[in-house]
């Protein structure tokens, strides 16, 4: 448990950045061990399968991961306030959501997984397998889902270290089971999927036996799991733009996923080992984008509005180096990485133009996550979700569309991702500094010493 409330900003983010970040760390590696054991030992159209199904499980589990984010929100309030009763009631209340939702989404993805793929032309080739990989995943859709809700209750009251704990407990067991499954057994594409499902099951047992512990203002108890009406409001005010705004980017990328299908399989073969690549250059965004979350809801439930302002200031500024180093790293070696997942030259060569291309321009894409990251804390998750959906799935896709039927060129879709980090980036500096974002929330604290 972290306060973030007092003491040095810097190191208080810092601090509690870093666990996220070697969470995310390992999260991206085992999720890259995925792709490269299949792609090594399966063959190319094996990988390709794995990585058709990629954006479009983004899509479905996002909306439902985003409005657990909105609890995060809530929870970092209240615990900023010291309103630990309300605290309680939005932790369970996010409980039962989360149990909820990942019932649903098992139910909608096993169901509905052909009818899906059809719609991304995804290759008849991989069908059969993106139909398996994808349903074998679905059937842990509940361990996502809890997942993402327990550490979120963590990470809310400002304790990174134990969800970095668990996840490198699970990332190990994934990455030996894939290769056990995989490598030895030759038991096919759909046991990457289990693989991943058994790791999350243990990740969400040891989140809950450390939750249930007595000695904690924030303990779970299975006997007030159930949704509060009040607290649930406040949720969904803020989980709602914010899943809403991570399903748009994941149906603007399902759309791209389609384009890049109509390519070929070794096209889409070589994006989705291109994705993993990418997912190291998120590392800096996603752990500060969700500090700063926390930093500016647990500020803002104080009543300390300045000090919020100056940990956005530092996180922004730290998140828009750290991806810019990264994305030049990709950039000099992404042929070195691509041969990692992959032996077949063309797949290779579609990966290095993609870098190539967009690995430069990863501070746009930072700044834009963090911003979304610094409004959502500060309970204006309705404005990134409108950005996020104007320009990176509407403008993007506009944009897609008639640039294929101008030229079908794949080296077009790579170009059009930095244009629309560049134009949200902007509209995100000119709200930033225009707006009166600190206003958003008036905390408990300041209402009672007026």
């Amino acid at each position: 448990m972290k306060n973030m409330t007092e003491g040095s900003i810097k190191k208080n983010i810092i601090t509690f950045a870093i666990p996220i970040f070697f969470s995310q760390l390992f999260q991206t590696l085992y999720n890259s061990a995925d792709s490269a054991i299949v792609g090594k030992y399966l063959g190319e159209e094996a990988l390709a399968a794995v990585s058709s199904s990629g954006n479009l499980i983004f899509m479905i589990t996002s909306f439902f991961i985003g409005t657990s984010m909105g609890a995060g929100v809530i929870i970092s309030r209240y615990f900023g306030a010291k309103d630990y009763e309300r605290m309680s009631k939005a932790i369970h209340t996010n409980v039962a959501f989360g149990l909820i939702a990942g019932i649903v989404l098992t139910i909608f993805g096993i169901s509905a997984t052909p009818t899906l793929l059809r719609w991304m032309n995804t290759d008849e080739a991989i069908m059969p397998e993106a139909v398996t990989y994808f349903r074998y995943y679905f059937m842990g859709a509940v361990a996502v889902v809890m997942y993402n809700v327990l550490t979120g209750i963590m990470n809310a009251v400002g304790d990174s270290k134990r969800p970095l704990i668990y996840l490198i407990i699970s990332s190990v067991i994934n990455i030996i089971l894939d290769y056990l499954f995989i490598g030895v057994f030759k038991w096919g594409v759909g046991m990457a999927a289990v693989a991943t499902t058994i790791s999350q099951v243990v990740s969400v047992i040891l989140c809950v036996l450390y939750l249930v512990k007595k000695d904690k203002i924030y303990r779970l108890e299975f006997s007030k799991i159930r949704i509060n009406g009040s607290v649930f409001k406040e949720i969904i005010t803020v989980g709602i733009p914010t899943g809403v705004q991570n399903s748009v980017i994941g149906l603007a990328n399902v759309i791209v996923q389609s384009n890049i299908n109509s390519f070929g399989h070794v096209a889409t073969a070589g994006y989705g080992a291109y994705i993993k690549i990418e997912a190291f250059a998120f590392l800096p965004i996603t752990c500060f984008s969700m500090a700063m979350s926390t930093f500016v809801s647990q500020n803002l439930g104080a009543g300390e509005k300045e000090r919020a302002r100056a940990g956005a200031r530092f996180g922004i500024i730290t998140s828009v180096t750290l991806a810019e180093i990264v994305g030049v790293v990709i950039w000099l070696l992404v042929p070195e990485f691509m041969r990692a997942f992959t032996n077949a030259p063309e797949v290779i060569e579609y990966g290095i133009t993609q870098g190539r291309t967009e690995a430069l321009f990863y501070m746009f894409l930072a700044y834009t996550h963090c911003i979304a990251g610094v409004l959502r804390g500060a309970g204006r998750a309705v404005v990134p979700m409108v950005v996020m959906l104007s320009v990176w799935c509407v403008f993007r896709i506009i944009l897609i569309t008639v640039a294929m039927k101008l030229r079908h060129d794949i080296r077009l879709i790579y170009i059009i991702y930095p244009i629309t980090w560049f134009i949200s980036s902007v509209i995100f500096f000119i709200y930033y500094i225009k707006s009166n974002w600190l206003d958003g929330y008036v905390s408990k604290k300041k209402v009672e010493n007026e």
